[in-house]
């Protein structure tokens, strides 16, 4: 069916004589056949966002709906690739149409010509239901990928093939319960605003871990959790945001890059065919989809882009494996809601933001979660969703903080002070929050003991006890303060800069296990301990601050992971040694 345009605002068009169209369709606006989204009707009347470049662009030009809704295209392939907003792929449209995109190119998402080695692990005869795996391909060295039954179709399976197909050829047969047969190939397609369906969801219990000490021993976050990352310019939520990709424990990465500037994403671009999985080895792309709708590229492409991200998300999660999807920004995404609601002449809200603003953040970050997926099978697999947020000038009172803030249950603020101290993760310890410390708790005993969270909880007072004190330090100076309180704000600063800051360019600091994590953490307390205990037994508290083993803590960040328990039992060993040496010669205090 087609329709005429009436008019032309920005990415914004608005066209008539679409009576049978339907809100969410995908049309083909212009001679150039630019793709569009239906955003709402008016009778015959169809506003529609275009996700490309719309000069040139008039009234009376033709618009031709396809019938179906904004779809993504899933199965082998999409790993070790990137892709724009609407899951074009860059690097095929480049060798169509050169370094600039064409206006209206249309390319496949999976490559139609690749052939894939594939496994079944189903039998003719067997009988399956939606979810199942039909079989498998082994799309990376790090990710086998499987293919299963679509949502929807169920049955017997009539033939089932084995060996090299393409991924629209058909590889298995089903016939459903009234005679009827379905073609299945390994494409499965999926409309990216609805989320994909699931048996149950589970109460997170395990912990992400990050390798950064601030966000694993602090602020955890749980698989299948909803974390921001907010922040001002420079203060590092790219690059924490690219930590967590390199070193978190998941199988599969999905990484948006979502109005953010072009040379961030050529960072990744560069940087992650070089990084080596430190789970095997292999580089990190092989486990890694990038979605690409950077600054300079449509606005409007920006909104699909998240959604694009977390059904790709999904799709992988429902084979069991556990998914990181990680958007930067959700700021930019509000700004394309913001301008699309402006254009279409919605009543604003707060500083122009549409008042659905809110709806559509929760309708994202509430399709993480730790799942059974579907299928006859006890898979389960966990979407966690991780969003940076830009507020202008740092400012986390406006709209689109407030609103992540009210959903997600993990708050990383971040510090502009910290990042120009060169503090790193410049994560601020004081105004950060994690919800899931609970639900995790039970997970950190059985692994460490009780000691882990004490461990914890003794840190962070420790940390809030050095902010007020720092107050009198400012007013009256250092000398002022007593004995214990001066310890205390040693033991501050040890567990700042021997625990918290971290070193991405050295190998053995980049990434921490949570043995690690414990050990040091547990060093640094068991210093203030034992100088807590000799405190009336010298006549000077500075005495303990210079011991050798005072040094030592501070370098154990950087011991080999593999050899740290020798470290660990020396530092401690001397450190005992080198107290009680204090303490007997300066006598009685």
């Amino acid at each position: 069916m087609s329709g005429i345009i009436t008019k032309v605002s920005g990415p914004l068009v608005v066209a008539k004589d679409l009576a049978d169209a339907n809100v969410s369709d995908v049309v083909r606006v212009g001679e150039k056949r630019l793709i569009g989204e239906i955003l709402n009707m008016t009778g015959d009347s169809a506003s529609i966002q275009v996700y490309e470049e719309t000069s040139g662009l008039g009234p009376g030009a033709e618009v031709i709906t396809t019938g179906m809704p904004m779809s993504v295209e899933l199965g082998p392939g999409m790993l070790d690739n990137i892709y724009d907003g609407i899951q074009r792929p860059l690097p095929e449209m480049k060798e169509l149409a050169g370094d600039c995109i064409t206006r209206g190119i249309d390319v496949p998402a999976l490559n139609r010509t690749k052939q894939w080695d594939f496994v079944p692990v189903a039998s003719v005869g067997d009988k399956v239901i939606a979810g199942d795996v039909l079989g498998t391909v082994q799309e990376t060295s790090a990710i086998n990928h499987k293919i299963m039954v679509p949502y929807g179709v169920s049955g017997e399976i009539k033939t089932i093939k084995t060996g090299l197909h393409t991924v629209d050829e058909v590889i298995a047969v089903i016939e459903d319960e009234n005679g009827g047969e379905r073609e299945l190939t390994m494409i499965q397609r999926w409309p990216v605003r609805i989320g994909r369906p699931y048996i149950k969801k589970y109460v997170p219990s395990r912990p992400m871990n990050s390798g950064q000490r601030i966000i694993d021993t602090m602020f955890p976050i749980a698989k299948g959790g909803t974390a921001a990352v907010p922040g001002p310019f420079g203060s590092g939520k790219t690059v924490v945001q690219h930590q967590l990709a390199k070193w978190s424990d998941v199988d599969i990465v999905v990484y948006i890059g979502c109005g953010e500037r072009g040379n961030e994403m050529t960072d990744v671009l560069m940087e992650f065919p070089e990084l080596k999985d430190p789970r095997n080895g292999e580089p990190l792309m092989k486990r890694t989809v990038l979605i690409a709708n950077t600054s300079d590229m449509p606005v409007a492409a920006r909104e699909a882009s998240i959604y694009t991200g977390i059904t790709i998300a999904e799709y992988f999660r429902d084979m069991g494996y556990d998914v990181a999807v990680l958007a930067d920004s959700t700021s930019r995404w509000a700004e394309a809601l913001r301008e699309m609601s402006g254009r279409l002449e919605e009543m604003p809200g707060e500083e122009g933001y549409p008042a659905y603003l809110a709806s559509r953040l929760a309708q994202f970050y509430e399709r993480a979660g730790n799942v059974q997926c579907l299928g006859s099978d006890d898979r389960r697999g966990s979407v966690t969703a991780i969003g940076a947020v830009s507020p202008p000038g740092g400012d986390i009172s406006e709209p689109v903080s407030q609103a992540t803030m009210r959903i997600v249950k993990v708050f990383w603020a971040l510090d502009s002070s910290l990042a120009y101290a060169r503090h790193f993760p410049a994560i601020n310890w004081l105004t950060s929050y994690s919800l899931y410390l609970d639900m995790l708790e039970q997970w950190y005993t059985d692994q460490f003991g009780e000691r882990y969270m004490q461990n914890r909880t003794k840190a962070m007072h420790i940390l809030q006890e050095e902010s007020e004190l720092s107050e009198i330090v400012r007013l009256v100076g250092q000398d002022a303060l007593s004995p214990g309180d001066r310890l205390t704000m040693e033991t501050a600063k040890m567990i700042r800069e021997d625990f918290l800051q971290q070193n991405a360019f050295v190998d053995e600091d980049a990434y921490s296990s949570y043995k690690k994590q414990f050990r040091l953490l547990d060093m640094v307390l068991k210093y203030d301990a034992l100088c807590r205990d000799a405190l009336g037994k010298i006549s000077g508290i500075e005495k303990l601050f210079v011991i050798d083993a005072r040094e030592a803590i501070g370098r154990a960040k950087m011991a080999d992971p593999e050899n740290f328990d020798p470290v660990y039992d020396k530092i401690e060993a001397d450190m005992r040694a080198q107290i009680e040496a204090v303490v007997s010669e300066g006598g009685e205090g």
